[in-house]
């Protein structure tokens, strides 16, 4: 029997999941085009069912689409996906119905990372399941943000002392970054860059933590809650360096408990490739896991 296990590798902080990223749109039409023509993913049966607004479930995680004034999203967002020759064929289905937007993509390794832009100009990334992310199949590994050059050592403190999130400094694509631990298989990733940042317009993350109290108590000492929500949620926007008190960047976070009543509630994950023309009994859903590689 194996008995040398690392498990450091279960560790999770305080974070315990990215479950949604929030960003408007202007057009129910063309977000149901992208996000589940193109992208193959799930509109919730259950929850914001009429026409002005959507979230869709990718694996553990969702968007949040209302209908308003769009929003983008300063940075990428990670997605892992089971297929990456049939997204290829989704999203090439919806170029056209789409041509007079910003959607576009591209697969500059071949098709061993797709690079996808939706009709507002909200970027991803999508990555074939397996490798560094498995064992997720579908999901959300993470949301990349842009930030001023020098800001990561103090996000990373930030996250740390405040939140309990455990954090490092790495290289994320070329640039120096810091890289927060937000659930399983999941980070927050801000990455320093010289180009002029777009004003904030107010979209947001949702983060669900262990210790709820500790937090809120840390970010009201220093006037940080920006909106108290109700018993299971309050709201943050500004990031500072816990430190010197200096703003870093601002990305409005929905920080939420563990009784929240929307924890844990199990996501409907469809397969894209069944149609009326292919189904088969028991091959209409789709498991956010894969199985564990030979480690």
């Amino acid at each position: 029997m194996r008995e040398n296990f690392d498990r450091s590798t279960e560790d999770m902080g305080n974070i315990v999941g990215l479950e949604h990223v929030n960003v408007q749109v202007g057009d129910q039409r063309l977000a149901t085009l992208f996000y589940v023509s193109g992208l193959g993913l799930t509109r919730d049966p259950y929850l914001q069912v009429g026409v002005t607004n959507m979230w869709i479930n990718v694996g553990r995680s969702q968007f949040h689409l209302p209908t308003r004034e769009p929003q983008v999203l300063r940075g990428r967002i990670g997605l892992v996906m089971p297929n990456l020759d049939a997204l290829v064929d989704r999203l090439e289905s919806v170029r056209e119905p789409l041509e007079d937007t910003k959607f576009d993509f591209v697969a500059p390794n071949g098709n061993d990372l797709v690079e996808v832009t939706c009709p507002w100009g909200n970027r991803f990334r999508c990555h074939e399941a397996g490798g560094k992310f498995d064992p997720m199949g579908l999901g959300m590994p993470y949301v990349q943000f842009d930030v001023p050059t020098g800001a990561s050592d103090g996000i990373a403190r930030f996250y740390d002392h405040i939140l309990g999130a455990p954090s490092r400094i790495d290289d994320w694509d070329g640039a120096r970054s810091a890289i927060i631990q937000a659930g399983f298989r999941q980070e927050l990733v801000f990455r320093e860059t010289d180009a002029p940042l777009a004003p904030f317009d107010e979209h947001h993350i949702q983060i669900y933590v262990t210790d709820f109290s500790g937090p809120y108590n840390r970010l009201k000492e220093r006037g940080l809650i920006s909106q108290e929500s109700n018993q299971h949620q309050y709201r943050f926007v500004k990031i500072v360096d816990p430190d010197s008190g200096e703003d870093l960047f601002e990305i409005d976070h929905e920080v939420r408990s563990m009784t929240h009543p929307l924890w844990g509630r199990p996501f409907v994950n469809r397969n894209p490739a069944s149609t009326n023309q292919t189904f088969a009994a028991g091959y209409e859903h789709r498991s956010w896991a894969v199985p564990w590689t030979a480690q």
